[in-house]
């Protein structure tokens, strides 16, 4: 109710990023409200160490599990409700940040419609940790002064694509794609027809940060068979432009805890 002081029986939902996986990353509000809440709920993408940091008796899976079984968005909704009606302090736990592709902003509207308090945890969103742990800029003085953030994969049930890849292709920036890697073939074609060189570089960086990193390259007319070739899978970023093919020229001298990147970079085929 618009107005209305929340009740304090009620207790409060905080929308945490994690970040793009490595426990280091996390912030230090969103590690200690892990530390300190009633329940957390959380999916698979905040990363394999971010998740055994989770007290198993305070923590509960709603993310997509064996056989392809996923909780529905509306179960995951009705949950939060739930909890914080029965006075706990819930961490909704997302990988990167909730608000860039995450439905925190749908969360976020059903709770404030059923009257529950509710706080917003901004993290490091992966659109701009993947490329730069690879040692890719999304931006670049000589190379790109714009980024446009795409999804990859939106609603199922809309009639018609809400992203205009003809308007991207000439922008001339970087375009980072999150959850693409299953529909790379289509966009990358859709770039191309749209006027974007056959020779434009991509990136494509799987598990960002997590132990099992991976980086592979190609271009916009190879990228699809470089996947193929190297056996890119979710989750991973797409970074499209010039910018990703700087990364050739301080790959060897970039270090982090993520393995050695030069090793698991591919070329194109051939």
């Amino acid at each position: 109710m618009e107005g209305a002081e929340p009740d304090a029986a009620l207790g409060t939902v905080y929308l945490v990023g994690s970040g793009p996986g490595d426990p280091e990353l996390l912030t230090v509000k969103a590690r200690r409200l892990l530390e300190e809440a009633d329940h957390v709920l959380h999916d698979k993408l905040p990363g394999p160490r971010i998740i055994d940091l989770l007290p198993e008796d305070r923590s509960e899976d709603v993310g997509k599990r064996a056989h392809g079984d996923r909780t529905p968005q509306s179960e995951i909704n009705e949950r939060l409700v739930e909890l914080a009606r029965e006075g706990k302090d819930v961490v909704r736990l997302k990988g990167g940040d909730s608000f860039v592709f995450g439905r925190g902003g749908e969360e976020a509207h059903h709770l404030a419609s059923h009257g529950i308090p509710f706080e917003v945890v901004p993290a490091v969103t992966s659109a701009i940790a993947a490329p730069g742990v690879a040692g890719i800029p999304v931006t670049h003085r000589d190379h790109a002064s714009t980024v446009s953030i795409v999804t990859g994969h939106e609603d199922p049930t809309k009639a018609e694509s809400a992203v205009n890849w003809e308007a991207l292709a000439e922008t001339g920036g970087t375009i980072v794609v999150l959850m693409g890697v299953t529909r790379l073939p289509q966009y990358t074609s859709a770039l191309h027809e749209a006027g974007m060189a056959a020779d434009t570089p991509v990136a494509l960086v799987e598990r960002a940060t997590w132990p099992n990193q991976q980086v592979a390259t190609g271009t916009i007319e190879t990228i699809a068979d470089v996947r193929d070739e190297v056996g890119i899978e979710p989750p991973a970023v797409t970074v499209i432009g010039d910018v990703a093919g700087t990364r050739e020229s301080v790959v060897e001298f970039l270090q982090n805890d993520y393995g050695n990147p030069a090793e698991t970079t591919a070329q194109e085929p051939g």
